[in-house]
């Protein structure tokens, strides 16, 4: 049994990126595995100010829900980081988050990572510029981790659209081969 934590950063919920996230949930919990779900937009995290006193004392100076959320990161052992893709790069909520991880990300050993990306654009090639983004984080600078899946959920744009895709599938199965 794996600890999952799913980050889910679509600023709308039942946006298609959170949508399957959810899907991948079903997939993972049917394997047998422990998974929560951080819905980004109900957690109060703060931009990072370039303060640098995170680089001494391994803590942020700011007091919101990052600290909480750093700690199921380092105790996961499988993160599935979800986002829109906005022009092309990942919402600013996941960069946010990204960037607040400073303190502790060098605890972030050893991890299984997956992408679940959404987009209106139907050329999942116009997405690797997002995946790359993700990449310099998770590939970059976690160490010891290990990209595991990457859904490219594409020509979905209103909200819950992505519903009645094959990308809900997709997403399940991701989930159940974790």
């Amino acid at each position: 049994m794996k600890n999952i934590l799913v980050i889910s950063a679509s600023p709308r919920k039942g946006g298609n990126s959170d949508v399957l996230c959810d899907e991948f949930i079903k997939g993972a919990q049917q394997a047998g595995h422990k998974v929560e779900k951080i819905f980004l937009r109900n957690f109060k995290v703060n931009y990072c100010t370039g303060c640098g006193v995170c680089n001494s004392t391994h803590k942020c100076v700011q007091k919101d829900d990052m600290a909480e959320i750093m700690d199921k990161m380092v105790n996961a052992d499988v993160i599935v980081f979800a986002t829109p893709v906005y022009f092309y790069t990942m919402d600013a909520q996941l960069k946010t988050l990204i960037d607040r991880t400073v303190p502790r990300y060098t605890e972030m050993v050893n991890k299984e990572v997956y992408y679940i990306l959404t987009a209106a654009d139907t050329n999942a090639a116009n997405l690797e510029k997002t995946v790359e983004s993700i990449r310099g984080f998770t590939l970059d600078c976690l160490d010891g981790a290990v990209e595991k899946g990457i859904l490219y959920g594409t020509g979905v744009w209103d909200k819950g659209e992505v519903q009645s895709s094959a990308h809900m599938k997709t997403a399940y199965e991701m989930g159940l081969h974790s």
